[in-house]
This record gives C-alpha cells, sequence and structure tokens, in this order.
C-alpha cells in the first residue's frame, strides 16, 4: 500500500515519537560488536581518533568506507561481523557496521525507519528499472553525542553548510553512506536545495532502538525468496 503522506507529516510524527526511543549500548545479532572481528576494527578506530565521540565516528566512518566496498547486497540482517569478513556490503550493511562502532565505544545508537519511494534510484539503474521495489524500506542511524541525537547526516556538519557540496544524485560511485561526508543528506526537506530528499519520503516510520527491532516489525523490503536470489547476483556487483 503507498502511502500519501507529506512531508510535513512525517516531520510531526518524527518529532512526537522521538522521545520515546531511548537508544541502545546492546549488541544485537546485526549489530554484533563484541564479535573479535568487529573489535579488532573499533581498536584501530579508537587508536586513530583522540578527540570526541564525533571525532570517533568520523574516523570509523572513514575507516569503513575505506576497508568495505560498496556493493548492492540485499540482506539487512546481516551481521556487521560478515560484512567485515566480506570486505563489501551495501549502504545499509555499512552503516550498520558504523553503528556497531559507536556503541562498541559507548556511544549510542537508533535509527528512523523511513519508507522511501522506489524511482529514488532509477537514475542509478535505468535499464532495470522494472525489477526496483515501489517501496524501499530505509534504516537511518542516529547517535548520542553530547546528551543530544545526532543523525548520520550531519556527522560531518550540520545542513546548512553540508549543502554546499551540491546533491547527492543517486549514481555512479557514491552511496548514501559515502554522501553524508561530503553534501547534506535531507529527508525532511530542511534545506530548501538540491539536497532535500523529502520527496522520495512516503512515510515515515518512526524510531527505534535498533535496526534489528525496525525490520523484526516491518520486514525487509524484499520477500525471503527473492531477497536470496537477488543478493546472490547483486552482492558482488560494485556500486
Amino acid at each position: 500500500m503507498k502511502s500519501v503522506l507529506s512531508a510535513s507529516w512525517c516531520r510531526r510524527a518524527a518529532v512526537s515519537r522521538r522521545a520515546t526511543v531511548e537508544g541502545d549500548l546492546a549488541a544485537t545479532p546485526i549489530l554484533d560488536w563484541k564479535h573479535p572481528r568487529v573489535l579488532g576494527l573499533v581498536a584501530e578506530v579508537q587508536d586513530g581518533s583522540a578527540g570526541t565521540d564525533r571525532d570517533l565516528l568520523v574516523t570509523a566512518h572513514r575507516l569503513i568506507a575505506t576497508r568495505v566496498r560498496p556493493v548492492y547486497a540485499m540482506n539487512e540482517k546481516q551481521p556487521v561481523s560478515r560484512t567485515l569478513l566480506l570486505e563489501r556490503g551495501s549502504c545499509s550493511q555499512r552503516l550498520a557496521l558504523l553503528e556497531a562502532v559507536a556503541r562498541a565505544c559507548g556511544i549510542a545508537s537508533r535509527v528512523r525507519g523511513l519508507l522511501v519511494d522506489g524511482r529514488f534510484w532509477y537514475s542509478r539503474f535505468p535499464r532495470l528499472r522494472a525489477l526496483i521495489p515501489h517501496q524501499v524500506i530505509l534504516a537511518w542511524p542516529e547517535f548520542l553525542l553530547d546528551g543530544q541525537w545526532v543523525s548520520v547526516s550531519e556527522l560531518f556538519g550540520d545542513l546548512d553548510t553540508l549543502q554546499k557540496g551540491g546533491g547527492f544524485a543517486n549514481a555512479g560511485g557514491e552511496t548514501l553512506f559515502d554522501a553524508v561526508a561530503r553534501t547534506a543528506v535531507d529527508w525532511d526537506g530542511l534545506t530548501c536545495s538540491s539536497c532535500d530528499l523529502s520527496g522520495y519520503v512516503l512515510a515515515d516510520l518512526g524510531y527505534f532502538n535498533s535496526r534489528d527491532v525496525l525490520f523484526s516489525t516491518h520486514g525487509q523490503t524484499l520477500c525471503l525468496p527473492v531477497r536470496v536470489t537477488a543478493d546472490v547476483i547483486m552482492s558482488r556487483r560494485a556500486a
């Protein structure tokens, strides 16, 4: 069922639900940060960052971008330890790895669930538009920094400053994971610029203590048989 909720309604609903979700530090089946492989990455991040919690996450983001190459994997529930083992992952899987590092370092995380129009990915797959789902569930992380929740969209700076980097075209080798380091990824229409992606948001699903809860509640974008088949093909295809 396709939602026709406006972006402004989504923002109001998100604010009303935000206070009830405190986030968490716990390891989960997806965010299995107690795995030795993940702890090894955490140690590297901590060695490379001597600043604030935000500095630590920026260091982690840059290290993940270097270590885990972007592909079109489909399994949202893949443990981050496996993503590290494979040294490749989707945008969502790389974001999950960033969350896992945050939790291992004592920085609480949570996710905002967004239902995004499949047309958002048309420019990336111009010849495969018929195969793109009409709706895609996106887990967008937030981190508790200095007592305030900060979206991954603003990890590298505020949206007003980042929008000077130009909009995200969703084409070529740059994914959403990479884009947050150079430009505003604005799901709420706050920038009134080419960075405004709110027109693709069909519904705001609210906030969840973990992406595990989000996908357990709303399911993954593709049903299991289709997802398994697609993952075999797409999980090795470079973004």
